[in-house]
Order: structure tokens, then sequence, then C-alpha cells
């Protein structure tokens, strides 16, 4: 046997006591999962992993492995765990298909779980969306969206949040979701390790875990106003680091930060050559205070929007991106991979809809806001009023209260809200969306309150 067939046996041998190792890990990993649910423990533990990577650090140095590439295989191992235990974890999309299909069975819900504004789309938008199917404008299109909406898009951004940008720095996509999806998938490695600040909409947990990247987390609290600690960011910061995301205002918070401490992490991701997600989906219902990251003038940012929330198109799944033309280009590929491209109607519809006034949309989330509120002060919630976004995340003051088990009794009594679970550690907490009608906001905070109070 030549000494290259010697080498393969042992790597081979190597291999399968990996995979046995692997399937060992796994199983703990189940059984770990388990105690968690039954002792109501949460999934994720900073802490925990934190200690456990300074381990393999130190191994990696006492035996001389590349400390990254030791740091990577850490990252997998810790992404299979979360998989293995977050199998059957509920969150704001699970109560909304339990809530749709109770609705099917004829019972009425009084939606306060998604964020749908229950507008109507501007009416030019209907009107563009028939002309463009009369006129034949149902063919293949740009990867990246149709020149005249890219061109658009590139105006109404420059005008509206103080840049200057062209249609090179656009990419139109089918909502804000698949933006992010997008640019964690194209920009970043497995392996590779992004910071979130929690609480936070859990997409940003999946799409990073779906493509084998590690998620670091800056918890904030109730207590400190929901504002992240620079310094506990630099110290999360490592050679695998690669971005960080921001979302203000924030889902499912609606903190907005002040643009000091904005612009402390724009420094900080600019220091250590870190991409900059900015999801500003919500910058329309910003209350206080705001401003866009492309204000920041940073190379490796990347700003998603959408037609969504701010022109109450949800169903049309339309949104898009703004970034360097490299960065543009790159996540275009995949784009073209996945879907060629958005459909030309909706996108003629999306170029309509930036002519429309949607200043009465925000007239009506923020009253909508406004009596939730008022509502949530009348009863035993604690929460930080929200400074934007069309959400209210609030504590229930009760000895281990469960959002998740909650908001399953709750759809019981008509009424669906968000478990704050899905938004990470905040198991004593619930998201209640202010996208309904203000009758109905009332009606559903009152029936929350009688079964939070056991009176029914």
């Amino acid at each position: 046997m030549s000494d290259i067939d010697q080498l393969r046996n042992k790597i081979n041998d190597v291999t399968l006591q990996m995979v046995k190792l692997l399937r060992e890990r796994t199983d703990i990993a189940r059984q770990i999962g388990d105690l968690k649910k039954s002792s109501g423990l949460g999934i994720f533990d900073e802490t925990r992993e934190d200690q456990l990577r300074k381990e393999v650090v130190a191994l990696c140095h006492e035996i001389g492995l590349e400390e990254s590439l030791g740091k990577k295989f850490l990252n997998f191992l810790l992404n299979e765990s979360i998989k293995v235990q977050t199998t059957s974890k509920q969150t704001h999309l699970t109560i909304f298909l339990k809530a749709k299909n109770l609705e099917q069975q004829g019972k009425k819900i009084i939606h306060m779980e998604v964020g749908e504004p229950d507008l109507a789309p501007p009416k030019i938008v209907k009107k563009a969306l028939g002309e463009a199917v009369d006129r034949g404008h149902t063919r293949y299109g740009h990867a990246a969206g149709m020149p005249q909406l890219r061109t658009a898009l590139a105006e109404y951004v420059s005008e509206k949040f103080g840049t200057q940008v062209t249609h090179e720095n656009i990419l139109v996509s089918p909502g804000a979701r698949f933006s992010i999806y997008l640019a964690v998938s194209t920009l970043l490695d497995p392996g590779d390790e992004i910071i979130v600040i929690e609480p936070a909409w859990p997409a940003y947990r999946d799409c990073a875990m779906n493509a084998g990247i590690k998620v670091r987390v800056i918890a904030t609290t109730l207590e400190n106003k929901w504002e992240p600690s620079i310094e506990q960011i630099q110290k999360t910061i490592n050679s695998n680091t690669k971005m960080i995301v921001l979302n203000y205002p924030n889902n499912p918070t609606g903190k907005i930060l002040a643009p000091q401490i904005q612009d402390k992490i724009i420094d900080v991701a600019q220091k250590n050559d870190l991409y900059v997600l900015s999801d500003e989906i919500y910058s329309a219902y910003a209350f206080s205070d705001w401003k866009s990251v492309l204000s920041n003038n940073y190379k490796k940012s990347i700003i998603t929007q959408s037609f969504s929330k701010s022109h109450a198109m949800t169903g049309f799944r339309i949104g898009y991106t703004v970034a360097e033309p490299k960065i543009i280009e790159k996540i275009s590929k995949l784009q073209a991979l996945c879907l060629t491209n958005v459909a030309e109607p909706i996108q003629y519809a999306a170029l309509a809809a930036l002519k429309a006034k949607v200043s009465d949309n925000v007239k009506s989330i923020r009253s909508k806001l406004n009596t939730l509120t008022d509502q949530a002060k009348q009863m035993d919630l604690e929460f930080v009023a929200p400074d934007g976004a069309m959400y209210l995340f609030a504590r229930i003051n009760k000895p281990d209260f469960d959002g998740v088990e909650f908001a399953n009794k709750l759809l019981d009594y008509g009424v669906a809200v968000a478990p704050g679970d899905g938004f990470g550690n905040y198991k004593g907490f619930v998201r209640i969306s202010a996208c309904q009608d203000e009758k109905k906001l009332i009606v559903g905070m009152k029936i929350l309150d009688e079964v939070l109070g056991g009176s029914r």
C-alpha cells in the first residue's frame, strides 16, 4: 500500500470517528433541549457558549490548530445543537397559522400577532397593476429589477433619506425578508459570525442558521429601555465576526436608537471591517428622532426596505435593497438563481406606489399604537412606550408566566398575540400588534386582561 493510500485510510477513519461523535453530541443536545423545555429555560445561552468558545481557543493554541478554524467548527456544532432544540419552537408565525386555521373553522379572531396594516393599498396601485397586465408587461426581466423602477427608487431614497444613490445601488426583491436572506447568504460564509441585537425579528437568526452562520446575541433589557451596550458589542467581535444587524425602529419593541449611539455602532463596524445590515422597513413609522444608516455613508452597509408596511402592500411581496454596486451585483446573482426576477406587474404597481401619499397610513398606525399603549397602561403590563413601528412589547407581571402558553390559550378566546420567546430569551413577554381597527384593539386588550386575571 502506498503512503498516500495509508494517509487516506487514516483520514477516512478520523472522519468516521467524527461522524460517530457528532451523532453522540446531537443526542446529548436533544436531551438538553428536552430538559430546557420541561424546566422552562431558554434555548439560547450566550454565557455557556462563550465559556466553551474560550476553551476551544485555548485548545487550538495548545495543539497548534488555527484559531479561526477551531471557532468555525465550534460554530457549526453550536448551530446544529440549536437546530435540534428549536424544531418545535413557536413564533408569531406559528400563532398566525393557528389563528388562520381557526378562522377556516368559523371562529372569529382578532389578529394582534402580525404586523399587517388593516389599510388598503394606494388606489393608483390597483390601476397600475391592471394596466401593466393589459399592456403585456408580464415577461422575464432584469434580476435586479426594472431599470425604471430602480431609477425611481434611487431618486426616492436620495430625497427621503438624505443620501445620493443611483440605480446601481438598488436591488428590487420579493419583500425585505428575501433581501435579508440574500445579504446573509452571499456576503457571509459558513462558520462566520453575525451579531444580532435582541429582542429581534426571528428571520435574522433563521436566515443566518440556514446559511451555516453563527448568531451572536447582544441582549437588551426593558430596564435599560432596550439600549444596546457598545462595550458588549466590542467584546463580542472576533476574527470570525463579519456582520452586525440593526433594526430601528425595532420589531418588536418600537425602539429607536439615539443618533449618537447609531454612529458609535457604525464606527465599531468600520474599525472591524464589518458589514452593517440595517432593516429599515418601519422607517415610515418613526415617531421620534430617527436617521437611516445611509446617512452614515459607510461602504459596507446594506439597507433593506419594503412597500409592505409603509404602503400596506404586504401581499404584493415587493421590497428593495440599497448598497454599494459591487454588493448589489453579488446578491443579484443569487436572486437570479432563485427566482429570475420579481413579477413585472408587481414592479409597475410599486412604481406607481412611489407617487402615493402615505401620511394617512402613518397617522392611522400612530393613533392605533396610542390606543394600544393607553389600554396597556390600565393593565398589569410592563413596557417602554414605543418610539415607532407598530407593536407593543410588554412583560406580563405574573410569576412563571409563559408567553407561548398564554398565546395559545388566548386563541381559545378569539385573540392572537405573539409570544416573546420568538424574539429571543423573552419568555415573560408578548408582542401586541396595533394593526387592527381601534375598536377591535380595545376589545382584544380587554379579553387579554380578563384571561390574565383568570376570570374566563
